[in-house]
């Protein structure tokens, strides 16, 4: 690898940011149907070429998708239901209870207590009919059971034992079945068993519509940018499956876990809690593991964004137990070798590099050596770092540029909490002539030399700091941020227009090759 931008990005282009969860729908989250869809044709109608999310993973307790239950699994709650009452698995009578629901945010509580009751309805049904095949064209259950059965199997028995063991994480369970193996199943109740083809077949539902959607985003010139999270859940079927993978005790308590020191988020750092990888094991085993990892969420999307790069260079190690991450320390990472090999099996892979924080020029050069643009946030041009990397004007050509993620707080919230003497700097940048709007950022992202520049949602909408979908650091109150329809149709057609013209006008259509202006221009 060298260190010139990746072959793949190559136009100047536009995307937004809204994960599934804030999606419209009926049923108290957001899902795989009419609601997304309609997200998609807003997409295409302002000329808008990438909707990124955050990754599609089962969510377990605090209901963030960082922390999930299977790296390679969807989250059942995004299942579009209705399709499931229109082949007649479920009575719309039966869907009433969702439907009473917020349908502005999520209550994670209602919906872990009504929700899978409803969708085991379906599943039982689906088994009554005797049929293999939701709908004519999807593949079959059982195909798609075998295609996936080196994570299906083991995830779906995990879920199945949580339930039996009473939601206790898999460290807990009784000494047999803290590790998993083919032969477990053997040994496995009735009650565990159905539960097992329960979970096997929303993996079927949910695929078969993900699928479904990618296709109709793909046929509207939307692609999908997906995410993967560096690190898994301890409590995942990931470790229960793989314990060599990861640094574990004996009994598969983690030796330590991972984090990240005190930075502009939060003064005490970051005490993820996950458990760290074996990298030693891994480089034996030629990264085996993570290139399956990668290879199934190229499966999924058509660009990953790889959260936390700068752990493949130095990971904080945090000791276990220790109360905040102030105790940790850096320690190598699997550097250059592992992404010599992901490129060698994956040599199609577009992966962007999550690189924000406080990085020294070891990241740097590792991110160029694998030949992986980077990010730049427009927030964090002001009182977050001192050399001015985020400033507009000094985006490379090679980066993906973002007025905030889904860490950051709204821009209309941002702009309305700057201190002195930030807001008269930002006020002056931008010109922003004393609104406290979003649209005048977005244009100036959208002017950024970046190839591809990320609208989150929120700031389409023009929303303050409550429509913040997470905050680093905090427990309560994230991942709960959701748009309605209503607010959709209030951005058509006359913000979707100023949209796409603004797409043209920095010429963000993904339709043009990039030129490299630091090659002499022949007439």
């Amino acid at each position: 690898m060298d260190s010139s931008p990746p072959s793949w990005l190559t136009t100047r282009s536009a995307g937004v940011l809204a994960h599934v969860s804030s999606l419209p729908g009926d049923h108290g989250i957001g899902d795989l149907g009419a609601g997304a869809r309609r997200f998609v044709d807003f997409l295409a109608a302002a000329g808008v070429r990438h909707w990124q999310i955050c990754p599609l993973g089962p969510t377990g307790y605090g209901d963030s998708p960082y922390q999930l239950f299977s790296a390679n699994a969807g989250n059942p709650y995004f299942i579009d239901l209705g399709e499931l009452a229109a082949a007649g698995l479920l009575h719309h009578d039966e869907l009433a209870p969702l439907r009473e629901l917020s349908a502005s945010g999520i209550d994670y509580g209602k919906l872990y207590e009504l929700f899978w009751p409803i969708l085991a309805k379906a599943h039982d049904r689906f088994v009554a009919t005797g049929r293999d095949c939701l709908l004519d064209g999807d593949a079959t259950l059982t195909e798609f059971a075998q295609r996936h059965t080196g994570w299906l199997e083991p995830y779906a028995e995990f879920m199945a034992l949580k339930t039996h063991f009473g939601g206790y994480p898999w460290t807990l369970w009784p000494a047999p079945y803290r590790q998993w193996t083919p032969e477990l199943r053997a040994g496995f109740s009735e009650s565990v068993r159905r539960d097992t083809a329960r979970h096997t077949f929303y993996q079927y539902i949910f695929f078969a519509q993900w699928h479904r959607l990618r296709h109709y985003a793909a046929e509207r010139g939307v692609g999908i940018i997906g995410d993967v999270p560096i690190f898994v859940a301890l409590d995942s079927a990931d470790t229960w499956q793989n314990r060599a993978v990861f640094r574990l005790d004996p009994h598969g308590l983690p030796l330590a876990v991972a984090g990240v020191p005190p930075d502009y988020f939060s003064a005490l750092g970051q005490l993820w809690g996950n458990p760290l990888y074996n990298w030693d094991y891994l480089a034996r085993t030629g990264y085996s593991w993570w290139i399956a990892r990668l290879r199934a969420a190229f499966e999924l999307y058509d660009i990953v964004r790889l959260d936390h790069f700068r752990g493949f260079d130095t990971y904080w190690e945090i000791p276990a137990g220790a109360p905040d991450a102030r105790s940790g320390r850096w320690l190598k990472g699997p550097g250059l070798p592992f992404f010599q090999a992901v490129r060698t099996a994956l040599p199609q892979a577009r992966i962007i590099a999550e690189d924000l924080g406080y990085i020294g020029p070891e990241v740097v050069a590792l991110r160029r050596a694998a030949g992986l643009p980077g990010m730049r946030v427009l927030q964090f041009a002001y009182g977050h770092d001192a050399n001015s990397v985020n400033l507009p004007h000094f985006y490379p050509q090679e980066s993906v540029a973002y007025t905030g993620t889904h860490d950051n707080i709204t821009t209309r919230g941002w702009l309305e909490s700057l201190p002195e003497p930030y807001a008269a700097r930002v006020e002056d940048y931008f010109q922003l002539q004393g609104s406290r709007s979003a649209w005048p950022m977005i244009r100036a992202l959208l002017a950024t030399p970046s190839r591809l520049a990320v609208v989150p949602m929120q700031d389409l909408l023009d929303l303050p700091a409550s429509a913040t979908l997470n905050r680093p650091g905090t427990t309560d109150g994230n991942w709960q941020w959701r748009f309605t329809t209503a607010e959709l149709d209030r951005l058509s057609p006359a913000r979707t227009a100023k949209l796409r013209h603004w797409i043209e006008l920095y010429e963000r259509t993904g339709d043009r090759a990039f030129r490299d202006y630091s090659e002499p221009i022949v007439p």
